[in-house]
């Protein structure tokens, strides 16, 4: 059973934003980075990490989410963190590398510190399928 899933939710020219859910760690750092950097490699420099649903991420998970965030502003672009859970709180407080990271209550809120030009609609459009309550 695979411990990290890195999901794209919605992407415009230059702004992805990806759920990162499960375990960010020793074991997943490549997958993670390969993932992220194929991301930004796309032209994506600036980045949405919607971190709901990541359960752990330890001092090699926060490695990652640094290369990651010097790779965005190398690019001029920045990575966003959002929807922080405690556990994520507390390991940047705990590492004094809270301040390195922009922070954000929601997506929402890290996509209106996005350029216009670049930020993609949001929320995503539901599929037309999953509007109608009656089907399944």
């Amino acid at each position: 059973m695979r411990s990290l899933a890195v999901t794209a939710i919605v992407q415009a020219d230059e702004c992805a934003v990806l759920r990162v859910s499960g375990e960010l760690d020793l074991r997943t750092e490549q997958a993670f980075l390969a993932e992220a950097r194929s991301v930004v490699s796309a032209g994506h420099r600036f980045l949405v990490l919607d971190l709901t649903a990541l359960r752990f991420c330890d001092s090699r998970g926060l490695s990652c989410l640094l290369a990651l965030e010097w790779l965005c502003r190398r690019l001029e672009g920045r990575l966003l963190l959002a929807s922080l859970g405690v556990r994520m709180l507390r390991l940047l407080v705990g590492t004094q590398s809270l301040n390195v990271f922009s922070c954000y209550p929601t997506v929402g809120h890290a996509l209106a510190a996005v350029p216009d030009t670049s930020r993609p609609a949001w929320p995503p459009a539901v599929a037309e399928s999953a509007e109608d309550p009656d089907e399944v």
